[in-house]
């Protein structure tokens, strides 16, 4: 199977109601098969550390769950919620929902992901759920035309 660009937005959630959840999922499971697109990590900096860290899960015991046993969505949700006892507070999901909802792009970036798109700098996308977006459906189209 060729290399996927990851769809699944940060701005959805599973579930759980966690947002950027399912996306960390798809890309770690993509990699671990060999399968997600250069330039993507599965495990980078951003949105993926704040939902580790949002969520209180171990980095490594949750890279190595997801490598080793692929799990369908639901069930990874399932072992979220056995590390974390069973339940996790609503204002804790809250607070990381509104942390990666208000996470906005420095400048530059914003200005590169807007512009390989082909979209004016206006001012009005600045939040980077949407810009990722944009440049993952950037990615993925170049990545179709060869």
């Amino acid at each position: 199977m060729a290399k996927m660009v990851p769809l699944i937005s940060s701005g959805n959630k599973g579930p759980l109601g966690v947002l950027h959840l399912p996306r960390f999922w798809q890309k770690v499971l993509l990699a671990a098969k060999g399968q997600l697109a250069d330039g993507y990590p599965d495990c980078g900096g951003g949105y993926d550390s704040m939902v580790l860290a949002g969520l209180k899960l171990d980095k490594d015991a949750t890279l190595a769950y997801l490598r080793q046993n692929l799990p369908s969505y639901p069930q990874f949700e399932k072992w979220v919620l056995q590390q974390r006892g069973g339940s996790i507070p609503k204002a804790e999901i809250d607070a990381l929902n509104a942390a990666i909802a208000g996470y906005n792009h420095a400048d530059d970036t914003r200005k590169e992901i807007l512009g390989a798109a082909g979209i004016a700098d206006d001012g009005s996308v600045k939040d980077a759920v949407h810009l990722n977006q944009l440049d993952d459906w950037t990615a993925f189209h170049a990545a179709l035309k060869g």
